[in-house]
């Protein structure tokens, strides 16, 4: 634009307020992301990169908040900010070979463009499931609060991901306990290709900021001078005065979501309004016409980026593809954690099973002191089951949180302590209501890890289980939904002492685990449980009862089941195994008894088809079929939901049905 076009933004700011190198600062910084992009969409159409999400128009938006956060300040990005990016001066070769799948990026060529984080950074990016970003800006900024370091964290969003209950769920967590995030929603028209009136039906999405008790501002997402100068007064106030604002940016998308979808479906009188509202344009016209910026200097600084550019993309064409390594892949699903065993004591006391946890709990609570639990009515209630009865006094309620009824945006809530340095316990109250946080637990806690090395530091307790006649909805065993996920842990102890031992462990170690614990052991097993804090492998089965007829493998309310039927039928030749844990699975110990009796038969309270018998009887057959004398059995509950009538309940639990699958193997 020439230095005789007058802008059509009203860059209308006392010129005191901005210096000179303030100002050409935040121009260079809008520059860079824009002639990238033109470069990048250069080598789109050369075949040489494979999609591009543009962020052309809606520079200022990323440029001006980036600016005024401290490099130390987390930030959360989306796919079309990459002015964040740029700000927070990344390597542009390690962008570059990001967007390739190259080993110098940030995901060894596991995810891709713009879906990736970086604690070197403090940036934080997207998955493709879009609401979960915000429950996770809840958790860095409750670790902020909990740190009383006086930061902020940024979150962004376009308009279309606001339709989704994860971003209502971390809105009204943000509000009620206070935390200072600027919730950023980049309203660009259009959601893909559905325009905002089939989004929503407010005037302005900054409105509903009333409706969660939150401060809520409209700017001028396209003047990048509104934007640093709005933005930079609420920050500086809101880390003195920690709470949540919700900001929606007025801006428009020029260029189609992605290439491939182009833009036919916007008017072409809407794309000219918002083409004359160009954010860089219009400001290097202000700049010009105040004297700061001359077409010599626009000249200058696109040479130097242009060339920073080139020599990067060359280093980063110049990289060697990566190299496929299944040892890598698999070893990197895990952060990598030696186990450290602390000795049970010989000081004993006979517990309940639930008390057991509640000892095991409170002891990891003294141990950390950046631990923290989150649940609904774990505080002054103690938790429906009371395993946290008496904590508040303890640890004080900045530890021990009650939280709304949200379980996806506080399961996403624990991945934000996690990056921000902290350990977290979630209650779900029953396992069941796990359902309404899975997203953020398959997609966000299992792969981050893998995808760009941040671990998930957090333990998911799930009271589950039948046979206390509480229906459909509170008595499921699921843990077959989280075995089959690569990244996640799976827990699930019978006895007091393993729950106690396997919970200090599962809170030592750095990754995700599924911590299941079946109600109906929780006041009806006693067992003598040392009273120290004492650690449990992870992995590692118990052989409860040895002998020569049979393998049994069962966990959970199955192992008590099975003890009982042994006992009814007088068998005292059995291996009867306790996995305890799913996930690692202790095939070592399987495989050996196998080996040795040469029938086995599996127990498991979940219904059949996918459960983990399948799997473990799949195991068997590949591994030690030469050894075996019988077909492999497997017994599980019914194919049905879970009744509550007890007639029917008792129908359709295993137990029974193992004892006469049991003594006809025994006579195979």
């Amino acid at each position: 634009m020439s230095s005789q076009t007058a802008p059509t933004i009203h860059f209308d700011y006392n010129r005191e307020n901005f210096d000179d190198s303030t100002l050409l600062s935040l121009y260079k910084k809008m520059l860079k992301p824009r002639l990238i992009e033109e470069k990048m969409l250069i080598l789109l159409r050369q075949g040489k990169i494979s999609k591009w999400f543009s962020g052309i128009g809606q520079e200022a938006i990323s440029v001006g908040i980036t600016a005024v956060l401290d490099n130390e300040e987390y930030i959360l990005p989306m796919h079309r900010n990459l002015g964040v990016f740029t700000s927070r001066d990344i390597p542009l070769y390690r962008l570059f070979s990001q967007w390739q799948g190259k080993a110098n990026g940030f995901t060894k060529g596991r995810d891709r463009s713009f879906h990736f984080g970086t604690q070197e950074f403090k940036i934080v990016g997207m998955i493709s499931h879009l609401g979960p970003q915000f429950g996770v800006a809840d958790g860095i900024a409750l670790g902020n609060k909990l740190k009383e370091n006086n930061q902020v964290c940024a979150v962004f969003t376009g308009e279309g991901g606001t339709s989704e209950g994860d971003i209502h769920e971390a809105l009204n967590v943000a509000s009620v306990w206070q935390l200072p995030v600027l919730f950023c929603i980049e309203n660009n028209g259009y959601g893909l290709s559905t325009p905002t009136n089939e989004q929503y039906n407010c005037e302005n999405l900054a409105d509903r900021g009333k409706g969660y008790g939150m401060e809520s501002h409209i700017i001028d997402g396209n003047n990048i001078l509104e934007v640093y100068s709005k933005v930079k007064a609420l920050v500086e106030d809101m880390r003195n005065n920690p709470r949540p604002v919700l900001l929606e940016f007025k801006t428009f998308r020029m260029r189609g979501h992605e290439e491939a979808s182009g833009t036919k479906y916007v008017p072409q009188e809407l794309m000219d309004e918002w083409g004359a509202k160009d954010p860089l344009e219009n400001y290097s016209a202000y700049l010009q016409e105040i004297g700061i910026l001359s077409e010599t200097d626009i000249v200058n600084y696109k040479e130097e980026i242009i060339a920073e550019i080139n020599e990067n993309l060359d280093l980063a064409f110049s990289e060697d593809v990566i190299q496929a390594d299944k040892t890598i892949e698999t070893k990197d699903v895990y952060r990598e954690y030696d186990y450290e065993e602390t000795a049970p004591g010989s000081t004993v006391e006979e517990k309940r099973f639930v008390d057991a946890i509640s000892e095991g709990l409170e002891q990891s609570m003294e141990k950390h002191n950046n631990l923290v639990i989150m649940g609904q009515d774990i505080a002054e209630y103690g938790g429906v089951f009371k395993i946290t009865d008496g904590f508040i006094d303890a640890f004080g309620k900045e530890r021990v949180r009650n939280t709304p009824i949200c379980e996806s945006a506080i399961v996403s809530s624990a991945m934000g302590l996690s990056i921000n340095g902290f350990k977290s316990v979630m209650e779900m109250q029953f396992g069941d209501f796990v359902t309404s946080g899975f997203n953020p637990i398959v997609n966000y806690l299992a792969k981050s890890h893998y995808r760009w090395n941040q671990p998930a530091d957090v333990v998911i307790r799930m009271p589950c289980g039948a046979g206390v006649g509480a229906g459909p909805f509170h008595s499921q065993t699921n843990e077959a939904w989280f075995t089959h996920t690569p990244g996640l842990k799976v827990v699930y102890p019978a006895f007091p002492y393993d729950a106690k031992g396997l919970l200090a462990s599962a809170i030592n170690d750095p990754n995700p685990v599924m911590f299941f614990e079946h109600k109906a052991l929780y006041r009806s097993i006693r067992q003598d449980v040392p009273t120290n804090y004492y650690t449990l492998p992870l992995g590692k089965a118990s052989v409860l009862r040895e002998g020569e007829a049979v393998t049994i493998i069962t966990y959970g309310a199955g192992v008590h089941w099975a003890l009982d039927v042994l006992e009814e039928i007088n068998q005292t030749s059995a291996d009867l195994i306790d996995l305890r844990t799913l996930s690692p699975l202790d095939t070592e110990t399987i495989f050996a008894s196998v080996q040795k009796t040469g029938k086995v038969i599996i127990l498991q309270e979940d219904s059949m088809f996918g459960g983990i018998a399948s799997d473990i009887s799949a195991m068997i057959s590949e591994n030690c079929f030469q050894y075996l004398d019988a077909p492999i059995r497997r017994v599980a509950s019914l194919e049905t939901p879970i009744p509550f009538a007890a007639n029917l309940e008792k129908q359709y639990l295993p137990k029974e049905r193992f004892k006469a699958e049991l003594s006809d193997l025994l006579a195979f």
